[in-house]
């Protein structure tokens, strides 16, 4: 009589991180005078793609993270905020917040992502914390799709000055993936007032003698729409000759039209504007729902800060600028003479 016997194939044996069933992000929500940045916004819409729990992180001064905390309770798609307030936090230095991120992504962590925008203060954060855990970080990332039964999350990314698009996959065997998210790609996330998140205190890691200290913040106050965030967008270039003319010129047309005001970095190198205007692959990457280009050649490294724009309309007097193979509307003309036509013209209809 033969007898069956059942055999169990058993495979090799590796190291298992502890994760709860489905990905759980850590969305790090930067702020200012109280009130929570637009790139963490869309860095939270970003996060909530991943199918999972996703907890927000505010850290800050005890006086500021008070009025954030309230705020982010409401966002839409928070399960829970943490958050850890101390003196030591009133400004974000890496080298001082990245402790507190090292602490809540132990070994034992529940996290499988860490979410932030691709804001200057995240860009030296995040990275600084995936090496000091020797784990990779993807940045300015533009889409991602994330696989439950493997674990792992596929990205897409620009590259080349946004030339050509990278696809990166972080595969399940990386235990926490960070990635930095390009604003203008992701839908901020709003408030819903039925919500309200659970909020939970973490105790902030005291660091002894930073090699790094706070100086001090310049800020250019202006009355209009932030750059980053305005839905329509007035840039000057190179051919408004000097700063006098740079105002003269693009302050009308932006007062009539409510825009915020935009630079090429050909004009910030010029001295026509301030740095903090600048758009493109080393200055601001803009998507509003207007971008007007007046006297910019439309150079590949201006190109990628702002061809994302929904309506891009273009004036130069060179029918060959290479601004026009991006722009939807382009008019060939002397800037000198059409923008105050143009002004005129809106404000009759104003």
């Amino acid at each position: 009589m033969l007898r069956l016997r059942q055999a169990v194939a058993v495979g090799p044996l590796s190291r298992r991180y502890a994760t709860a069933s489905g990905p759980h992000a850590l969305v790090l929500l930067e702020h200012r005078a109280g009130v929570i940045d637009s790139g963490s916004l869309s860095a939270l819409t970003a996060a909530q793609q991943l199918g999972g729990q996703v907890t927000g992180l505010v850290v800050g001064a005890p006086e500021e993270v008070k009025d954030v905390l309230q705020s982010a309770k409401k966002l839409k798609g928070l399960t829970s905020v943490l958050h850890s307030s101390s003196q030591q936090y009133t400004h974000a230095i890496p080298e001082v917040v990245s402790p507190l991120l090292e602490k809540l992504l132990s070994d034992n962590t529940s996290y499988t992502h860490v979410v932030s925008a691709h804001s200057s203060s995240a860009k030296s954060i995040l990275p600084r914390v995936a090496a000091r855990l020797d784990l990779p970080a993807v940045s300015d990332i533009t889409s991602l799709e994330h696989d439950n039964a493997s674990n792992a999350t596929t990205f897409t990314r620009p590259i080349y000055a946004g030339n050509a698009i990278a696809t990166v996959r972080a595969p399940g065997s990386t235990r926490v993936k960070f990635f930095t998210v390009r604003s203008t790609a992701f839908k901020a996330s709003a408030a819903d007032e039925s919500v309200q998140a659970e909020d939970k205190a973490v105790d902030p890691v005291p660091v002894a003698n930073p090699p790094t200290q706070h100086v001090r913040t310049d800020l250019t106050k202006s009355d209009r729409p932030d750059l980053g965030s305005a839905s329509r967008v007035v840039s000057g270039g190179r051919a408004l000759k000097n700063a006098e003319t740079f105002k003269g010129t693009l302050e009308p047309l932006a007062d009539v039209l409510g825009a915020a005001i935009g630079a090429s970095r050909a004009a910030v190198d010029a001295g026509y504007a301030d740095n903090s205007l600048q758009v493109g692959q080393t200055g601001k990457v803009v998507a509003p729902e207007l971008y007007l280009a007046i006297g910019i050649s439309g150079a590949i490294q201006h190109l990628a800060g702002m061809k994302d724009s929904k309506l891009i309309a273009a004036i130069n007097k060179d029918p060959e600028a290479p601004i026009f193979q991006v722009a939807d509307v382009g008019l060939v003309a002397d800037l000198y003479e059409a923008v105050p036509e143009l002004v005129e013209k809106l404000k009759q209809q104003a």
